[in-house]
């Protein structure tokens, strides 16, 4: 809808964006039940002091001048037409219920609701932002492993990492003989075997190779 169209009146309840008029008459503080306008050709800010005194019929009159400017502020800031209808409502709504907080001397009336209409429509913006927000964070918590997990994974990747160290802290043949008797499971003899070394010198390797690795690993018992 641009701005410079005025919403086409219909007979019944009105649309979307007719916000709290109507056409049926009434008396009552409920905007929803106006009659037909009785102050035409009125500025919008003398309309709007009559609105904050209760006047249902100089809101109706309002209603003409703001209504298709409201809704195209929140339809700029919005872009979905459903969603805008829907804040525009809300506004007209608030116009009616906060009048009373209008100043004249500090701007036009027309100004003073599109600040409304454009606070309104950027909390729409920021609270789905937010909810966006906190979807995605519960489904990366939902994807994140437990604390103690992590830890785990931490602690074994570093004990790793140390024990790789001292093994290269060895000489070639203590690394070779250890590993072959600790890290593939061999016998002594089978190492001796596979080296083609007396079984003396393998566990000669072994007991030097092992006694490095207890100190640099900080084993005390």
């Amino acid at each position: 809808m641009r701005a410079d169209r005025r919403p086409a009146r219909r007979r019944g309840r009105g649309s979307a964006v007719d916000g709290p008029r109507s056409t049926r008459r009434g008396g009552g503080s409920d905007p929803t039940f106006l009659g037909t306008p009785s102050t035409p050709g009125q500025r919008p800010e003398a309309l709007l002091l009559q609105v904050a005194k209760g006047d249902q019929d100089a809101f109706a009159a309002l209603y003409d001048h703001i209504a298709a400017p409201v809704l195209g502020i929140v339809r700029s800031v919005l872009r979905d037409p459903a969603q805008s209808e829907e804040v525009a409502q809300e506004v007209l709504v608030e116009v009616w219920r906060t009048a009373a907080r209008f100043r004249p001397e500090r701007g036009s009336a027309l100004t003073w609701t599109l600040t409304i209409a454009h606070r309104r429509a950027v909390d729409r913006v920021r609270s789905a932002q937010a909810a966006t927000d906190r979807e995605h964070k519960a489904a990366l918590l939902e994807q994140t492993p437990a604390y103690d997990e992590v830890s785990e994974a931490v602690d074994r990747r570093l004990e790793r990492e140390h024990v790789r160290r001292c093994l290269e802290a060895l000489t070639q043949t203590q690394r070779e003989s250890v590993v072959l008797a600790y890290y593939r499971g061999l016998t002594y003899r089978e190492v001796a075997q596979l080296l083609a070394v007396p079984l003396g010198t393998v566990k000669a390797r072994m007991r030097d190779g092992l006694i490095r690795m207890r100190d640099c690993l900080g084993v005390t018992a």
